[in-house]
């Protein structure tokens, strides 16, 4: 089906062809006259990741954010469309910023909009998941656009929606498959329970061969990052790439990463951004062959990036009752902060100041999840680099800065030795720290919210060790060591439990004794973390907190010089020295800077 990959776009339109009207003006494109090209551009305008972004603004943070929208993506999808385009989105689209608030709706905002601009496909993604089933099928049920996920399948073995289907442009036959991340059994259990997640790449295969004398291209769906999760075999697109190279194009997502085009084993891979950064947009240039069918004789693709549009006034007007409800709710109080800031000012910029020392805003967060579930240890990571609560009046879009997903709350039975993994396994996200570093860097493989806090022990992480033999002078409040056969509950929120502390994976490996399940979603009638913060600041404490930080823990083993690090500092704020960012922008510098850095300038 496909000759050879063009690594930038060289394609003009179909002669003739133009962007066309639309369910609201100019978004959705009309039928086109028929008439039969040897040649056509066929366009693919694809979006995944924008996690409840309808309009340019952070509701969590209470403030404008044109860093991407889907009222963004629809004035650049109305630019760029023509009659020969299919729009795509491969999920993650009602989970975060707010969006959980509409779940009771008739209509979704996120499908609201994704209807107006006349979406094609969609490929719901793991956290669709998130609120059970019925609310993954009654946002299904919402959508226009043909919904795709062919492996996941209910108790009575009936699928959760087709696998593939095939499109037409004039006489062009399109096959799209999609398909979900298997991982999703890991982080949703519950709301999975009785469900069967399948192999993507083994239904895929299936699939392919069933119809690929049927198309003439044929386009994958995604929500998987290009390698795999966990060590599951087909959780990538890498691992469904070499088993179907078929495929012409394979739109990734869930990785939240930028990819313009890549090849793997000659199929076209592309994924974008979260929150509605990024749009790719994928050129296939078809020539017709004797017999009539169509052959992809080159591709092209690029990364269009969002905060370079406007949004579109008619969605904009469309989804304003949804801002506003939003706005309201983000504004309401709910208390009151007595005495300071929850945490003190980075003091490098994009160094957050609780991943390097003991601040009140973690410990609130533990406090919080000790006093519900009576346990005697707490973990908790940061969910947002940029959390913070300020001194003064509370509102419910200060706590989502502090805690950004709506994870629950989990009892756990673990012994001394297990909390050691654990731990340990915490602060590898430190870089090992080398004679004449002057900041700490920070493992570029691991994400922020992968490094826990604890309350209940004290401790010390030594950064100059290497992985694995860190964590020093483990004791109890009193002093006593932590023993490997001491038991006690520990509070975690959903997330660390069923993706690290209760499977054989990051942490623990098979035949080795894990911690043990007490309880899940404990206060679940209140909701989940976020809500028993709002919970406990309104019942429990009056209304009114204060900052208090009791530095059961700090970082050891940076023997760098004061003065050094001080100049650093000043050397960085000034701009003459920079930590330049990961690709991933959910890691935290790699590069410390160093003696000699300073003493180059």
């Amino acid at each position: 089906m496909k000759e050879k990959m063009i690594s930038r776009r060289t394609f003009m339109r179909a002669a003739g062809v133009t962007a066309t009207a639309a369910t609201i003006t100019g978004l959705a494109p009309s039928a086109s006259a028929c008439f039969w090209p040897f040649s056509m551009d066929l366009q693919i305008l694809a979006t995944s990741d924008t996690h409840g972004k309808f309009d340019p603004w952070d509701y969590a943070a209470n403030k404008a954010d044109t860093s991407g929208s889907v009222a963004q993506q629809a004035a650049a999808i109305k630019e760029l469309r023509t009659a020969d385009t299919l729009v795509i989105d491969a999920g993650d689209t009602i989970q975060g910023n707010s969006a959980q608030l509409f779940l009771n709706d008739d209509v979704h905002p996120m499908v609201a909009a994704m209807n107006a601009i006349g979406y094609d496909i969609w490929v719901p993604g793991n956290h669709e998941y998130n609120y059970g089933l019925d609310v993954t099928q009654k946002v299904m049920a919402q959508q226009d656009a043909k919904v795709l996920t062919g492996n996941v399948y209910a108790p009575d073995g009936t699928p959760l929606a087709d696998g593939y289907t095939i499109l037409k442009k004039k006489d062009v036959k399109i096959g799209v498959i999609g398909m979900v991340t298997p991982n999703i059994t890991r982080w949703d259990a519950v709301n999975l329970a009785g469900w069967t997640v399948t192999n993507p790449v083994d239904e895929c295969r299936r699939i392919i061969d069933q119809i690929q004398d049927q198309v003439d291209v044929l386009i994958g769906v995604m929500h998987m990052d290009t390698e795999n999760e966990y060590g599951v075999s087909g959780s990538g697109v890498t691992d469904l790439a070499n088993a179907c190279p078929e495929f012409d194009v394979i739109v990734a997502a869930h990785g939240h990463k930028e990819i313009p085009g890549q090849e793997i084993n000659g199929v076209l891979v592309v994924e974008n951004k979260n929150a509605g950064a990024t749009m790719a947009d994928i050129h296939l240039q078809l020539q017709r062959q004797w017999d009539g069918s169509w052959k992809v004789a080159g591709r092209s693709s690029e990364s269009i990036q969002i905060k370079d549009y406007e949004a579109d006034p008619e969605l904009v007007a469309l989804l304003a009752p949804y801002d506003e409800r939003a706005k309201a709710d983000a504004v309401i109080a709910i208390g009151e902060l007595r005495g300071g800031n929850m945490a003190p000012d980075n003091e490098i910029e994009n160094i957050p100041s609780p991943m390097v020392q003991d601040t009140a805003l973690l410990d609130f967060i533990n406090e919080v999840q000790l006093y519900y579930t009576g346990a005697q240890v707490s973990a908790t990571a940061m969910t947002s680099m940029t959390g913070q609560m300020k001194e003064g009046t509370i509102r419910k879009c200060d706590l989502t800065s502090i805690y950004t997903y709506e994870n629950t709350l989990y009892k756990l039975q673990m012994n001394g030795a297990q909390l050691r993994d654990y731990m340990e396994w915490s602060a590898a996200f430190f870089k090992t720290w080398q004679p004449g570093d002057v900041t700490i860097a920070f493992d570029p493989s691991t994400r922020y919210y992968l490094y826990d806090a604890f309350e209940g022990v004290n401790y010390e992480i030594d950064i100059s060790q290497e992985p694995g033999n860190r964590i020093r002078n483990l004791t109890w409040p009193d002093g006593r060591p932590v023993q490997d056969s001491d038991s006690f509950v520990i509070a975690v929120n959903n997330y660390r439990a069923t993706t690290q502390l209760l499977t054989a994976a990051d942490i623990f490996t098979a035949g080795d004794a894990m911690p043990q399940l007490l309880e899940m979603d404990v206060r679940g009638d209140v909701g989940g973390i976020r809500e028993l913060l709002g919970e406990y600041i309104q019942t429990v404490k009056g209304g009114v907190i204060e900052p208090h930080v009791n530095n059961n823990w700090k970082i050891i083993g940076n023997n760098w010089n004061a003065a050094s690090h001080d100049k650093a500092v000043t050397l960085l704020r000034e701009g003459k020295l920079v930590l330049p960012e990961n690709q991933d922008t959910r890691t935290l510098p790699s590069r410390a800077v160093t003696e000699s850095d300073i003493a180059s300038l």
